[in-house]
């Protein structure tokens, strides 16, 4: 078989894969990450073992676990418990990436997860076959050749008017205005988001404007210049407190707790980390 070179890989995934590392939990036999949400889906395979999904928020939700886990669009915090071996690879997919690549709409898992396995049979053999590879390379290879397969199943699976919508909301903090640029109406943009992406617009856009928050905070916190009042203004927040409530309520927790958690409360990276904040993506 041949295998195209990685520069060809990435260009050929980057409309679709907005991330593709490697990562690691930490030391110790148990390994715990507390999973953000966010606008992309996200695929967590561990190179041993499995990994336990858990959603503290959610009550009479009982942790699951999973040899490798697909996690759609959620607008609350995930807690990831992987067991035995604390390595692995993670990416995310855009929206767009999920048909693209998986042959799923991204409202197939929004709000949940599921096994790669039941997402995305033809993917199963990703887990036994990573934990065989001896380098990183490898291990991005074999990931990028079965995205890369996948795009090559789903080839047809329709794409431009979801991009033209979610480029709409990305470019305005308003539905109403992004509904106005489509041409089309509210209920309409309601409809037509809700069936592709499991979410509201309005909630689409909150995920947005939280994963900005979070940039701008670890940004002023690893250059030392942290102020959460002006990254409440820069995000779009009424005050600082508009902006705390916010993160206790997707996150779980004060903007502070989670940067104290990543080690970054003092402008010092965390050495392990399962989501780094800007980590490699499909291009680098």
């Amino acid at each position: 078989m041949t295998v195209a070179p990685a520069h060809q890989r990435s260009a050929a995934l980057a409309p679709f894969v907005a991330t593709l590392t490697a990562y690691e939990l930490g030391p110790g036999l148990v390994g715990v990450h507390r999973g953000l949400p966010s606008s992309t889906i996200s695929i967590t395979i561990p190179e041993s073992d499995s990994v336990e999904i858990a959603w503290p928020g959610r009550h009479g939700c009982s942790p699951k676990r999973f040899r490798a886990v697909v996690a759609g669009l959620h607008l609350d915090a995930a807690e990831l418990r992987q067991v035995g071996g604390t390595r692995g690879v993670w990416l995310r997919l855009s929206p767009l990436g999920a048909g693209a690549l998986l042959g799923i709409p991204a409202s197939a898992v929004a709000g949940h997860v599921a096994d790669l396995a039941d997402v995305a049979p033809a993917m199963a053999y990703l887990p036994e076959q990573l934990a065989a590879c001896q380098s990183w390379p490898q291990r991005r290879a074999l990931v990028e050749g079965a995205l890369i397969a996948g795009r090559a199943r789903h080839e047809e699976s329709p794409g431009g008017h979801l991009r033209a919508t979610l480029a709409a909301l990305s470019g305005t903090s308003r539905v109403q205005e992004a509904a106005r640029l489509l041409g089309c109406s509210r209920r309409h943009l309601s409809g037509r988001i809700s069936a592709a992406l499991g979410v509201t617009p309005k909630e689409y856009q909150r995920l947005l404007r939280f994963e900005a928050t979070r940039g701008r905070l670890v940004a002023g916190a690893r250059a030392g210049t942290l102020s959460l009042a002006a990254v409440a203004a820069a995000s779009g927040f009424a005050d600082q407190a508009h902006l705390t409530r916010e993160w206790r309520a997707m996150a779980g927790c004060t903007p502070t707790e989670w940067l104290r958690a990543e080690g970054l409360a003092w402008g010092v990276p965390k050495s392990s980390r399962l989501l780094p904040p800007s980590g490699p993506t499909i291009g680098a």
